[in-house]
């Protein structure tokens, strides 16, 4: 382990179809989490560029051809991309590490799985058809798939490679030229995966990065030239972004996250409970928007959990996100890390106990015990905690745990555990989030066709293979009319 064995390039452009520097922020740094020492500048990206990149993305979108041997062309540059990406996981998996703060262990699981990602939408892009014919009583009539223009893709920090790698493939694959902003944060690994999409041989325009913080991303956005905006991050820039998209009704895909409840019911398996938990709320560092957040624990479950957990915590090791054998590595970046211990101590402001048994490492980074604050009022424990924490709560019934999950619900996802999982099923689907986990928290889909909406304060679209196709195509009728129809 040494956190120089790779060096983080300093971030780039690539617009209409060339690599190009960006300009510095004055003063501003990136820093290695684990030790806060600089790795490259803030960057940014002019005005002027920025337009250069919208005026691309206008000049080269065309509705196009998508017949059989054009879906095949398109896929055979997604195959590509995808070897190419094979070449460089470990590139990949070393920046996740060292932008993210995860350990390299997951970080590696990460970059394997993203050329399978990739080949799912080459194949989807061959095998499910761009026109289809409709029932219509003998008249021609048919559906078209058509890709809704130019997007504006901007991705957040916690998922460094594996977000921008599949935002990217599903709207290249719908044919929308796709301008990527990463976060300011971590913007290297997404620079790895543009550079193997250009090194795929791409069409003109299809992909163009540009750089740098909420402004360049807002003068992004809320330009008329972008037809279609997915982005992944917090609700106070997920608001911004509807507010502009209003102007001219853009098609939009928001995940802003939540605080997902978890539902402990009083006939919960502790070990199990404890371990689904503890996985949860440690995996990727807890910086995961789907993991749990308000533990709603029956009232004669709290303090045996409370135990279970701190046991379990005690155990882990937490270092340097390089090292082999570390299993919680450093807070991202140094805002979130402020953020995080505001919100701990808002929660014992709140009246909580706070835990926090791992031992840290001797390293000057964004380090810090995975915690649990418990005993807060749940009506008030609402805000997102986004890293290695979890609030815990006493409830009395199924009933109680529902009001209270649902009363400021994350929309996004929720846990039950419970050893009855008729009954556990049953609970969850009171749950007003868009996935419900029964007794895991795991990171992966439930099931191949899983689809999952974002319900209320959580944003605005969804995931899954249908959702995809909803975001970067709409649909279009062409046929026969008749005079036989009713009006």
């Amino acid at each position: 382990m040494a956190s120089n064995e790779i060096r983080i390039p300093q971030p780039v452009n690539y617009i209409a179809d060339d690599w190009s520097e960006c300009p510095t922020v004055d003063g501003a740094w990136n820093v290695d989490p684990n030790t806060r020492e600089p790795v490259h500048r803030l960057v940014t990206t002019a005005p002027d560029d920025l337009d250069r990149a919208l005026r691309h993305a206008e000049r080269v979108y065309d509705i196009g051809r998508w017949d059989e041997d054009a879906r095949r062309e398109r896929a055979g540059i997604l195959e590509r991309v995808a070897e190419i990406i094979e070449t460089r996981a470990e590139d990949i998996a070393r920046t996740d590490s060292l932008t993210s703060g995860t350990p390299i262990g997951v970080t590696r699981k990460v970059a394997a799985f993203l050329p399978a990602r990739i080949r799912a939408s080459a194949s989807d892009l061959v095998n499910i058809p761009r026109v289809t014919a409709l029932a219509a009583g003998g008249r021609d009539v048919r559906l078209y798939k058509v890709p809704w223009g130019p997007a504006a893709i901007l991705t957040p920090w916690n998922g460094p490679s594996f977000i921008p790698a599949a935002k990217i493939v599903s709207a290249m694959a719908a044919g929308c030229p796709v301008i990527l902003k990463p976060s300011e944060h971590a913007p290297g690994s997404a620079q790895i995966i543009v550079e193997c999409f250009v090194e795929a041989g791409l069409p003109s325009g299809a992909l163009q990065l540009v750089h740098g913080g909420g402004d360049v991303g807002a003068r992004l956005t809320a330009d008329p030239r972008i037809k279609v905006v997915s982005f992944t991050g917090g609700p106070g820039a997920g608001r911004a972004i509807a507010r502009a998209g209003a102007e001219d009704f853009k098609v939009l895909q928001l995940e802003l996250g939540g605080n997902n409840p978890v539902l402990v019911l009083d006939d919960a398996d502790l070990d199990v409970t404890a371990d689904g938990i503890l996985d949860g709320m440690t995996k990727l560092n807890g910086q995961w928007c789907e993991g749990p957040g308000k533990i709603l624990a029956h009232r004669s479950l709290v303090d045996p959990l409370l135990e279970a957990l701190t046991e379990r915590i005690s155990k882990l090791v937490v270092g340097h996100s390089l090292d082999e054998d570390v299993e919680i590595g450093p807070i991202s970046n140094a805002p979130h890390f402020q953020t995080l211990k505001s919100r701990i101590e808002g929660l014992c402001d709140l009246g909580a106990s706070i835990h926090r048994p791992a031992q840290l490492p001797g390293l000057d980074g964004f380090f810090m015990s995975p915690t649990i604050a418990a005993g807060a009022d749940p009506a008030q424990a609402t805000a997102e905690l986004f890293g290695p924490v979890v609030s815990l709560h006493a409830v009395d019934s199924d009933e109680q745990a529902l009001r209270i999950a649902n009363a400021n619900p994350s929309g996004l996802d929720a846990y039950v555990f419970g050893t009855d999982t008729d009954r556990a099923i049953d609970v969850g689907s009171r749950v007003m989030s868009g996935e419900v986990r029964i007794n895991g928290a795991k990171i992966a889909d439930l099931g191949e066709e899983s689809a999952q909406s974002f319900w209320g304060p959580a944003g605005i679209g969804g995931h899954g293979p249908a959702e995809s196709v909803r975001v970067f195509c709409g649909d279009r009728v062409v046929g026969v009319d008749s005079p036989d129809l009713p009006l």
